[in-house]
């Protein structure tokens, strides 16, 4: 106890002493472009950092919106593995991979996202594969290979982007391909079996048309077993790989095909249980990566995620003051996700499930910079459909659910800015977006836990039919104009001050595991589906650079006014009136009102030649202010922000010196990470038993990298501690055994890891 305060005490000092050092001349979000990265690495002094936020090439300390660039030298220094990894380097941010799921994402920016992974549900957190918006989460935690940056925006986003997304975007940003033949290799081994391979390759055919490929394995053991079946339980078998031709046939016209692919064969993932078996009084295990679930297949398929995709970017400078783009992209994925909700070794809670989405989308973009105003104007496309269909065995009987859910949504976008004076400049911008959802969904009920006819029961015998709606039945359109304006005022050449408001705005829909009969909605109601929501945030920031660029501080406040909020979540009912909850439907709710205030610190200091200090500190309060409960009470009180920690910090030390290795010159890196989150809550109601209590990460690296930047070896450790950390859960305590189950974050790992360059 007194260990943790301490730990508390020391992130809180450290965020105020940050602060105060710069005078209160702390800015929001910093951003470490790939040049800034190298500029450290050759242990020069930092060179200036551009970021592409606004679609074009601007200093940090002069754009004004929360971004962080974390560039590819920075990834690969710190080991990071996956994108869920980034989120201990970024404030106010949580990126973890969903229950249940070994590679769908759940993604929270300043207490926005959205954690239920079912179809007709899209995420309040864009993810982007080089502007290529993905509609939907699964495959999401993907290994990080063949990228040039991460770029990470914080609050509302439409203004510049494709697809609206109310709470941030994370975006991939890959490599283009260089004039000259470029082939990098690189290995891992690690604790648990760990074996990751690479290879990139880029080739010049011409002077006009380059091409490359990436391929990619990643394999390691289970942290855990499935003690039924003797599966090794969060274990690893990714296979990853791109492909890519380039083409310029002169110098105002760039023009890429690409095309990806991505299987996760690795088994399903088992969640811990929490508490003893109500029937079978079955203990709690020893160790929260075991399981002893008993399901591990779909129709005889095991747990699998496949998706791909194919890209066509244009990029065509008309003149020198405009440059028209086109983004066309196509995806498609396809799971097959066996989930044993009690964990127990017998047919108590399973649901065996498939999803299936695709997606195309069209994007034109014009660019203006011309000496008045510079901006961007766009219009943006995407149909996307996403699918699943999945059984409830539990207590004598078989739920069938089949949810297919239609989006179209049309946009047009601008943002420009303009120079008001030599220190002050205006930026405005909006969005108007046209969302249609359509919807059909059956759910029935099947005697027996042998499952339905769809999941593999042919001779199944059917009860009741309590949803039956199509998509004449299920049909809504959300229209919305979505502002954003800033003020910037340069206070110095090395301070930059600005003032943002901005709005987002997040589509209504349907929820694909609709219950009529079981919830007793009504039918107009359930037509009606869930409203969409929105939110209005004002931020405030500072950005500063001191000692002719050795410190950055950036900072920020803001102030979020977050209406109808969409909480889709799943109740456990009784189907058949005896009394018993026999079966679980989801039910969404819009919560009304809610206020988010906080504060964003990021900071990098260069102490010496050799020393670099840097850090980040979030503070988060988010509290509804109306909630209104299904006996139409308000219960905003009882009610609490999920995947939102009040305070989290991260705090890294890096070293370098120069170290001749057999005769190569190189420099040796020590860098050390302690990484704070606070208490995180699960659900929007507080649960003793699921929720998160505050706890720290510990991790440690040591690389040494060749004065040519082509030979690279690390050793990598990873919550050193050894820390248990809940990152998901189900809770369902009424049904069956009871099943309230954790998933976990990785334990202790260390990696060793291997990069050439030819």
């Amino acid at each position: 106890m007194r260990s943790q305060k301490n730990i508390n005490l020391l992130f809180r000092r450290t965020a105020i002493a940050l602060v105060a050092a710069s005078g209160l001349n702390v800015q929001f979000a910093y951003a470490q472009s790939s040049d800034q990265a190298k500029a450290s690495a050759d242990n020069t002094e930092p060179k200036v950092v551009t970021v592409t936020a606004r679609r074009r090439e601007e200093t940090l300390k002069d754009v004004p919106v929360s971004v962080t660039e974390i560039g590819s030298d920075q990834l690969s220094k710190n080991g990071i593995p996956d994108i869920t990894s980034i989120s201990q380097l970024l404030p106010s941010t949580t990126l973890s991979a969903s229950r249940g799921t070994n590679s769908t994402l759940t993604a929270f920016m300043r207490g926005v996202g959205q954690q239920d992974p079912v179809a007709g549900f899209e995420s309040g957190v864009g993810i982007y594969l080089d502007d290529i918006y993905l509609a939907r989460p699964q495959g999401a935690v993907a290994d990080i290979y063949d990228v040039e940056r991460v770029e990470v925006l914080r609050g509302p986003q439409g203004t510049l982007y494709g697809r609206n997304t109310i709470g941030g975007a994370v975006k991939y940003i890959t490599r283009k391909l260089g004039p000259n033949t470029d082939v990098r290799l690189k290995t891992s081994l690690g604790t648990y079996g760990q074996a990751d391979g690479m290879i990139t390759a880029g080739i010049p055919v011409s002077d006009t048309v380059r091409v490359g490929a990436a391929l990619a394995k990643f394999t390691r053991n289970g942290f855990g077993k499935d003690l039924a079946t003797g599966q090794d339980n969060y274990n690893k078998d990714i296979t990853a790989a791109r492909l890519s031709a380039e083409f310029t046939p002169n110098s105002d016209l760039f023009i890429r095909i690409a095309a990806d692919t991505t299987q996760d064969d690795s088994n399903a993932k088992h969640g811990h249980r929490l508490t003893v078996g109500k029937i079978s009084n079955a203990p709690i295990l020893d160790n929260v990566y075991d399981s002893r679930a008993n399901l591990n297949s779909v129709l005889g398929h095991p747990q699998q995620v496949t998706q791909s995709g194919a890209s066509a970017l244009l990029e065509w400078r008309l003149n020198n003051e405009l440059t028209f783009k086109s983004i066309t992209a196509s995806r498609h994925d396809t799971s097959y996700a066996p989930i044993d909700f009690d964990s127990l070794n017998k047919v108590d809670f399973d649901v065996p499930a498939i999803y299936k989405n695709r997606q195309t989308s069209q994007e034109f973009q014009l660019a203006f910079n011309t000496k008045a105003v510079q901006g961007l104007a766009g219009v943006y496309y995407i149909d996307a459909n996403a699918y699943n269909k999945f059984d409830v065995r539990l207590l004598g009987t078989s739920t069938f659910t089949q949810g297919d859910v239609d989006t179209k949504a049309w946009a047009a976008f601008a943002d420009a800015s303009m120079d008001l004076s030599d220190t002050v400049s205006l930026s405005a911008g909006g969005r108007y977006t046209v969302d249609q959802r359509q919807a059909a969904i059956l759910r029935q009920i099947y005697l027996g836990t042998a499952g339905s006819p769809a999941l593999g029961n042919p001779s199944a015998v059917l009860f009741r039919t309590d949803t039956n709606l199509s998509k004449n039945d299920l049909d809504r359109t959300d229209k919305k104009f979505t502002p954003r304006v800033s003020l910037s005022w340069k206070a110095t050449p090395e301070q930059s001050l600005y003032a943002s408001w901005s709005e987002g705005f997040k589509g209504g829909g349907f929820d694909p595991r609709l219950n009529i009969v079981g919830t007793k909605l009504s039918l107009d109601k359930a037509k009606k589906g869930f409203e969409p929501e929105s939110i209005k945030t004002l931020e405030l920031g500072l950005k500063s650079e001191f000692d002719h660029g050795r410190i950055f501080t950036n900072a920020a406040l803001f102030h979020s006014d977050y209406r109808d909020v969409q909480i889709p979540g799943s109740i456990a009912i009784d189907t058949n009136g005896d009394g018993k909850d026999d079966s679980f439907a989801g039910v969404v709710t819009n919560a009304g009102k809610a206020k988010i205030d906080g504060l964003e610190l990021e900071a990098v200091a260069k102490l010496s030649d050799n020393f670099r200090l840097s850090g980040m500190y979030s503070y988060i309060d988010a509290k509804y202010t109306q909630f209104i409960g299904a006996t139409g009470a308000d219960v905003s009180a009882q009610r609490v922000f999920q995947n939102t920690p009040r305070n989290s910090g991260n705090i890294r030390g890096t070293y370098d010196f120069e170290l001749p290795v057999m005769g190569r010159n190189g420099k040796l890196s020590l860098i050390a990470s302690l990484t704070h989150r606070g208490k995180t809550y699960q659900f929007e109601t507080p649960n003793p038993i699921l929720d998160q209590a505050a706890y720290r990460l510990w991790d440690a690296s040591v690389v040494w990298t060749s004065s040519d930047n082509n030979l690279r070896v690390g050793l990598h450790g990873k919550n050193l501690n050894d820390a248990r950390y809940k990152v998901a859960g189900y809770f369902f305590p009424t049904l069956g055994e009871g099943s309230v189950t954790a998933f976990y974050g990785n334990p202790r790992t260390v990696t060793a890891t291997l990069e050439y360059r030819f």
